[in-house]
């Protein structure tokens, strides 16, 4: 009799790619994943447990499917990831409804956890979050024609606001040869755009090579046959070199798009949020980048209403956006995370955080409108990732176009998913670009 389950995956890339981990061990073993929990024996919620939203969506997920267990509609339900590692010592007390909890360093005792809740027996465990990184093979979630490639596990910046190193481990780089490995399997499958992730990749290497050595495995991605796009998230300003700029600039292969987030530009509140480099560093960059890279779209991450975001502080930082016009900006209200030295802070309250977040985006709104805008009249390279049953139209992404962050390009043809086709932009509408196959 088959051993059905569903797969509730939340929060970030990295998490994604434990939970297609998660997949491949578990049909290994013999049990068959559905897309409905309701009706399954097992319902697997891989969690995120970073801010409050965050930690929200998980516990509604985790509630709902403790509702179709008390219904008789599921027979265990197991939760894993940042939130069940993060409130570990709690996460069993506080939702006894939860049959095997597992944490960030336990992915691979899935098969085992999921064994003994069918035979009635409840889990937990919580190996070493900065233990060496697991290797399991997994099975592509994304796609087509993409895939994440992950390079490197945990954190070591401990930035004040943030919580990945206390949930996540240590920074630890997995070895070249395994990355590489990961890459040509995925190109021999069909995959021609990989995103290369970790919580910070411009470190990759330095705890096991004693150097940066993202500039050699861009190198060695680039030679990869069927990969043609290499997307880079998430690049620290202060660990930029020469090599680097160099092999971002001159690799073909490499999107010339580069999420690269600074948090804020003021100076006092950067190093009060442990934040290396100064505003005046991270704008000579940004110059240096576009000097080097024509054509560069940047992309950034802010927070509003971090401690110390006075009026004058947030002026700052508006007028920096007007002078940098970033192509693409993504902005959070502050959100004090318990066991953080953040969280002790003084900050502005909840609604001016938001407020202010909200004013960002609509500072942002002309600048970003312009560079879509640049695009009509031009023929680019765009992924094609499906059809809308819809409108008829095909649904794909450019370089300029990050998955399930950017817009989308809409364009009419015919063309088979997973492909690179070029498009003729006509117009632009609602955030994405429309066009014609070339």
């Amino acid at each position: 009799m088959d051993k059905t389950f569903a797969m509730i995956s939340l929060g970030c890339a990295k998490n994604l790619v434990n939970s297609e981990q998660m997949l491949y061990l578990l049909t290994e073993a013999g049990y068959t994943p559905v897309s409905e929990a309701e009706g399954a024996d097992l319902a697997i919620v891989n969690t995120c447990g970073f801010i409050d939203a965050a930690k929200s969506e998980a516990i509604d997920n985790i509630l709902e499917m403790a509702r179709l267990k008390a219904e008789g509609k599921l027979r265990g339900l197991i939760v894993t990831g940042c939130l069940s590692e993060r409130y570990k010592d709690t996460i069993l007390d506080e939702l006894p409804e939860i049959d095997a909890v597992l944490g960030v360093g336990s992915f691979s005792d899935i098969v085992e956890a999921c064994d003994a809740v069918l035979e009635e027996h409840q889990v937990a465990r919580f190996a070493d979050q900065s233990g060496p990184i697991d290797e399991t093979p997994r099975v592509v979630s994304t796609g087509p024609g993409w895939a994440y490639l992950r390079i490197a596990e945990g954190c070591d910046n401990f930035c004040a606001f943030c919580a990945i190193p206390y949930i996540r481990g240590r920074y630890r780089s997995r070895p070249i040869e395994n990355v590489l490995d990961e890459a040509r399997d995925l190109a021999a499958h069909g995959i021609r755009e990989i995103i290369v992730i970790a919580q910070d990749i411009t470190r990759y290497g330095t705890d096991i090579y004693g150097k940066r050595s993202l500039a050699l495995l861009c190198r060695e991605l680039a030679k990869i046959e069927g990969i043609e796009w290499i997307r880079l998230h998430y690049l620290y300003p202060d660990q930029f070199d020469d090599e680097l700029i160099r092999e971002l600039a001159g690799n073909d292969k490499i999107v010339k798009y580069l999420d690269i987030p600074i948090q804020h530009i003021n100076d006092g509140i950067l190093k009060r949020m442990n934040r290396r480099g100064t505003g005046g560093e991270i704008r000579a960059l940004f110059r240096t980048l576009r000097e080097k890279i024509p054509g560069l779209v940047l992309r950034t991450s802010l927070i509003a209403g971090l401690p110390g975001e006075g009026e004058a502080e947030f002026e700052e930082l508006c007028e920096f956006l007007k002078e940098a016009k970033l192509e693409r900006v993504g902005v959070f209200p502050f959100s004090p995370e318990e066991g953080t030295p953040a969280e002790r802070m003084e900050h502005v309250d909840a609604e001016t955080a938001q407020r202010r977040a909200d004013l960002i985006l609509e500072l942002q709104q002309p600048i970003m409108d312009a560079f879509l805008e640049s695009f009509i009249g031009r023929t680019i390279r765009v992924l094609f990732e499906y059809t809308d049953e819809e409108s008829g139209m095909c649904v794909g992404r450019s370089y300029a176009d990050s998955p399930d962050i950017d817009g989308l390009v809409l364009f009419y043809g015919e063309a088979e998913p997973g492909t690179m086709v070029d498009v003729a932009i006509r117009d632009v509408e609602d955030g994405n670009l429309i066009g014609e196959m070339v």
